[in-house]
Parts: C-alpha cells; structure tokens; sequence
C-alpha cells in the first residue's frame, strides 16, 4: 500500500513553468512504477507520464518535450516539470502507483491515487 500526496499545483500564465511533486510513503518505494495521470472538466483521467523505479519512462504525445517526469527514490517522492504550458494543460493532476514493472497508461492498473492538484493556465 502506497499513500501519495501531490503538492505545487497552482495558476500560471501560458508558455510558463510549474513543478509538481508527489510525496509517497510506502515500505519499498522502488517496487511500484509511479505516474502523473490528469483529468479535466467532462474529460477522462489520462495518463501524463510514467516512469518505471528503473527510470523507463512513457509520456502522452501532447506533453512530450515540454514535460518531465524523474523520481527520487531515497527521499520518495516523485516530480513533474512542465514547460511551455498552454491552456489545454489546464486539469487535476494526480500521483499514482502501480506494481506493473513497465511505465503503462493503463488506469485501472494502478491501486494507488493521490488527492490530486489543481493545475490551471491562462492565457
């Protein structure tokens, strides 16, 4: 069982940076692959990118280049760096695990969701 809690959501003007950060408590951090999933009004919760403990990392086409994803497993906490935000960046963020040993999208495969964080962009 992994517990999560995203921190550093917030409002940024388009073309701006914002870091989120998810802190997790778990016995053995490296044995779960962790993600950033994000979900929009009326929209589904997709994934944003995932990495592995190993660092394989997977990203959706529309943030690759502009976002990063890393992970400290020492200090347990994982990291989103977004660049060159745009309004359609605008949703919840959320932090999740998952057992799975590769960076998969797949949703339901992940037990584990943070509480989320507000991520707004404007133009």
């Amino acid at each position: 069982q992994v517990h999560l809690v995203e921190s550093g959501g917030g409002l940024v003007q388009a073309g701006g940076s914002l870091s989120l950060s998810c802190a997790a408590s778990a016995r053995t951090l490296t044995a779960y692959t962790l993600a950033w999933f994000r979900q929009a009004p009326g929209k589904e919760r997709d994934l944003v990118a995932a990495i592995t403990s190993g660092g394989r990392t997977n990203y959706a086409d529309s943030v690759k280049g502009r976002f990063t994803i890393s992970r400290d497993n020492a200090k347990k906490t994982l990291y989103l760096q977004m660049n060159a935000l745009n309004p359609e960046d605008t949703a919840v963020y959320y932090c999740a695990a998952t057992a799975a040993s590769i960076p998969t999208s797949r949703r339901e495969l992940y037990r584990n969701w943070g509480q989320g964080t507000q991520v707004t962009v404007s133009l």
